[in-house]
């Protein structure tokens, strides 16, 4: 009875690891897909738009892909200086940033700060879910690795801002643009890009508030910020 309880765990475990297997493979298969085409959707968009339908069958997302060439380099300077200020520099991670947002989280008693890059937010949101754990951590982890050994900084950033949430329903830079400013995202001004940037935490919030005192405080630190940063 025991050799059999064994021989049983061991197929459970060995059924295990080759699901495992093969889900790492899957993602890998999309980044290497993406490294030249152009994502349809992702994990984040097919969850906000089942949201919008659970209200009105009829919704639709609002999205639309633009090339690196055509996004501003203004919007490009303020999200790195927002979102991730040594993009150009780590591979993936920023450990530090990492630590200091567990020191600050530990002064504060709440967790109020994540540390993520932005390599690892695309990760989250081209196939992950809101759901807290660690294993969900490690898997995100995994993804960001797999992400900068595919593919280049410039795609990595190009991914992000064509993917990125900017309001109810509204994803990608070109659609953010028009949506807040009707124009397309090459046009962007410095003080737009800032204030798109300064979106990215609670874009659906500042998309019903864009009054908030703590969106204009925040994009005009962004927009000072934006003259040193450097992007691939």
């Amino acid at each position: 009875m025991v050799g059999r309880a064994v021989r049983a765990l061991g197929a459970l475990v060995l059924v295990g690891l080759v699901a495992l297997i093969a889900l790492q493979c899957w993602y890998l298969g999309h980044i290497v897909w993406w490294k030249t085409h152009a994502p349809e959707s992702t994990r984040f968009m097919r969850e906000q738009l089942a949201v919008l339908r659970e209200k009105n069958p009829a919704a639709q997302l609002s999205y639309q892909w633009v090339p690196y060439s055509r996004i501003s380099p203004q919007l490009k300077r303020a999200v790195i200086a927002a979102e991730d200020a040594r993009f150009t520099d780590h591979e993936g991670v920023d450990w530090d940033a990492i630590e200091k947002a567990h020191e600050r989280n530990q002064q504060r008693g709440k967790v109020t700060a994540g540390g993520s890059t932005i390599t690892m937010q695309l990760a989250k949101n081209l196939f992950l879910t809101g759901e807290r754990s660690y294993l969900r951590k490690a898997q995100e982890l995994a993804i960001t690795f797999m992400l900068e050994a595919v593919l280049s900084k410039d795609r990595i950033l190009e991914l992000y801002l064509n993917v990125a949430e900017w309001g109810v329903g509204v994803f990608g830079c070109e659609a953010g643009a028009r949506h807040l400013y009707g124009v397309p995202a090459e046009r962007l001004s410095a003080a737009q890009a800032a204030r798109m940037a300064a979106m990215l935490p609670r874009p659906r919030f500042y998309d019903r508030n864009p009054g908030a005192p703590g969106l204009a405080r925040r994009a005009a630190v962004i927009q000072r910020w934006m003259g040193s940063v450097q992007t691939p």
